[in-house]
Order: structure tokens, then sequence, then C-alpha cells
């Protein structure tokens, strides 16, 4: 379902309110069921980087790397994991989610404590147009672009670029900008000591693996497995907000239901990628009610089925959004470069 043009009525903010509502008694975590999901992701990723590293020490290099594409999916997975405890979502204790964080973001490189806070400020903010910065794939307005010189505008179309957006930029991002808690520098030691800790945890485990296999069996194994899961990891979160009937409204039009509900997509997925992305596809019901644990969204969906008709994307419509690069507030829809050049032009 494509809702219409033009700030959100009151109509619709109370329709996504409603929701909010409706979506409470699907909140509560079960632990067995947590625990289990723990170790039906960790031990086979253990499992599959010892058997590439085998691999790759009887010769068979182009096995290994085959077997980075499985691992990858389960590391996606793992990070799932690691989000869902961000959220308070997976165990019922604050310090069970937050241990249990901590600990997996040592392997997915991701420092937990300060990425939960820079996530927790995209949950909140999410579609407001003087709330972008922290959080979000950086998108301008066609006004906004139009003002910038040829220089950031040339800026703006290499950071957009698919190469940079999903190559390049998440191989920076997961191994070196999370190194430290860029946009929390002075935001006190919270940030640092959760970047600090998870470096030297990091380093810790790398140094171990390096000491048993060896630095070159080491890169080979865990690279093509940690550049894979950063680039699909990025292509998750690009189309969960990037859509063209998304939700962007200026802070008076702005409501943080009508946002989640209408700003994010719906994304269907073949059950198994489901199952490796850890049904992050139902990302309209995980942003109006995040303390869902992943493996209830399936079912929120079966019990309440108007919620699968908003926001829908299918594979092949979430191609067609890598070029939908500028927020064009007149006709409230993403447009291409191309699509707001014939504008300009009629």
């Amino acid at each position: 379902m494509i809702k219409e043009h033009g700030p959100a009525s009151a109509a619709e903010a109370t329709e996504a309110r409603a929701w909010t509502k409706v979506l409470l008694k699907y909140r509560e975590p079960d632990l067995l069921r947590s625990v289990f999901e723990i170790a039906i992701t960790l031990l086979p990723l253990a499992a599959l980087w010892a058997l590439m590293w085998f691999a790759y020490s009887l010769g068979y290099w182009w096995l290994s790397l085959l077997l980075s594409v499985p691992a990858a999916g389960f590391l996606i997975r793992l990070f799932m994991i690691q989000h869902d405890c961000g959220h308070g979502a997976f165990f019922r204790h604050r310090l069970a989610n937050d241990w249990t964080g901590r600990a997996l973001g040592v392997l997915t490189f991701t420092p937990y404590d300060f990425w939960k806070r820079t996530h927790s400020v995209h949950h909140a903010t999410s579609g407001n147009l003087e709330g972008r910065g922290m959080g979000d794939i950086d998108t301008l307005t066609v006004r906004e672009y139009l003002a910038m010189s040829w220089l950031g505008r040339l800026r703006y179309r290499i950071y957009r670029h698919p190469a940079i957006m999903f190559g390049v930029g998440p191989a920076y991002l997961f191994i070196f900008r999370h190194r430290l808690p860029f946009g929390l520098m002075r935001a006190g030691w919270g940030p640092w000591l959760s970047t600090m800790g998870t470096n030297l945890a990091i380093a810790v485990v790398v140094a171990a693996l390096i000491w048993l296999v060896g630095l070159g069996p080491f890169l080979l194994v865990q690279l093509p497995i940690l550049l894979l899961a950063a680039a699909l990891g990025v292509w998750l979160f690009y189309v969960q907000h990037q859509f063209e009937h998304t939700h962007w409204a200026k802070r008076d039009d702005w409501n943080l239901h009508e946002a989640a509900l209408h700003g994010s997509s719906y994304y269907v997925m073949p059950a198994f990628l489901s199952w490796f992305t850890a049904n992050i596809g139902i990302h309209h019901v995980h942003h109006l009610c995040s303390k869902i644990p992943y493996y209830r969204l399936p079912r929120v969906l079966r019990e309440n089925p108007a919620l699968g008709d908003i926001g829908r994307l299918t594979l092949w419509d979430s191609i067609k959004c890598v070029q939908l690069v500028l927020w064009d507030e007149s006709r409230q829809k993403l447009v291409s470069f191309g699509e707001m050049r014939r504008l300009q032009s009629a």
C-alpha cells in the first residue's frame, strides 16, 4: 500500500499509533528461544571459519572463498542478534542484553554501547528532515543539492555511487570507522570506553587466531567473511529506508509513529534470506515496536496481514532503489539525479 503524498494526516498518525498498541503483546522474549538462536548462529559460524581455514591449508582456496558466503550470512545474523540486544529485545534483563551485545560486538567489529546509542538516535529521528546526521544514510533534498557548489555535488555523487555505498563504504565503516566513536567524540567517556574496550578485545582475539593459524591464512579467511557481511549489511540498512515512497517531513509535520510505519520498508525476501537476516526485512514493524524479538516478527504479519501491504518491497523493487538519491519535497518521494534533471527541464 502506497500512502498519499504530503505531511502525515491526523488519521495516518492515529493509524500508526493504533498499530503500536496492537504490537505490545509480541514484545516478551523467550529465554530458551533466544539462547537457541545464538547457538544455531554462533556454532555454525565457528565451524565454517574452521572449515575455511582447513580448505585453504589443503590448497583449496576456491572452496574457502565459496564457504565465505554462508559464513557471511551467519555473521549478519549475529549482528542482528546484537541489534536486538541493543533494543533490549532479546532478553528480559538489561544486563543480559548488554553483555551479550558487547561480546557479539567483538565478532562483528562493532562497539556495542556506542552503536546502541547512535542507533537509538536513528530510531528517534528517522524521517525527520531536521534530525538527519546520525545513524542514517546521508540524504539531501533536491533543494539542498541544487544549492551546493559543484565540489559539494561531486562529493555527494561519489558518496551515493553504488561502488562506494556498497563496496568501499562498508569496508571503511566496519574496519576503520568503528574503531573511534565518530559523532560522539565529545560525549564523555562512555563512547570511548565502548570503542576502545571492543578494539582491545578484537586485538586479543585476532592475535590469538594469527598465532594459531598464521597471518596469511587468518586474513584470507576473515576478510572475505567480514567484507561480504559488511556490504550486505549496509545494503539491508539502505533498502529499509531508501525507497521511493518513504516518509520524510520537517519537524512541525513529523510524527514518530507515522515515520516508523511509512518510512520503513517491508522487504520481502525468500525464506532462507529472511532467516539469515533475522527477519530484519519486516522493518516497519520493528520501527513501530523495537522491543519485539526478531523471531516473533513473522507471527506479527501472520496475525495482522494488513501490515504486509505497507511499504512492501520485492527484491526487484529494491534493486531499483539504488538510483533514488534525493528527496523531492514537492512530490514527497525519493528521485534519481536523472529525474531531477527532467523535472528541472520541464
